[in-house]
């Protein structure tokens, strides 16, 4: 069994909301329940995310999406490439989750268990 976390992190690269979902889903059909009610300037994202129906969402949301256009679009959008280069702000909260084995290898058969350690684990990054 394999899992996927869908992480929304704050400008210092705090957890602010996560999913967890089976591994073979798509990134991009867990973005709304992501940014709903979130509040923010900008969103910063990997091509995964990029889909005109997104772009709509985060800008009537009033933020301004930094999503890199996928190669195949057939009329790439411009996007702020100095500000993309702060999504690695998400990598790092990864990364930092990650630290814990319990999180890397998915010891926990049930998801709910999963999930209730995630919520811990992310709960130590904002002590930090």
């Amino acid at each position: 069994m394999t899992t996927k976390i869908h992480l929304a992190v704050d400008g210092q690269g705090r957890p602010v909301r996560f999913l967890v979902t089976a591994g073979q889903r798509h990134d991009g059909t867990q973005a709304r329940a992501l940014l709903t009610g979130l509040r923010a300037r900008y969103v910063i994202a990997d091509k995964g995310y990029d889909s005109q129906a997104l772009i709509e969402y985060i800008e009537r949301q009033g933020a301004t999406p930094v999503i890199p256009p996928r190669a195949g679009r057939r009329s790439p959008r411009p996007y702020d490439r100095t500000l993309y280069k702060q999504r690695n702000w998400i990598e790092r909260s990864f990364n930092r989750l990650k630290h814990c084995r319990r999180l890397a290898t998915r010891y926990d058969r049930k998801t709910a268990h999963f999930l209730a350690f995630l919520h811990l684990a992310a709960f130590a990054l904002w002590q930090n």
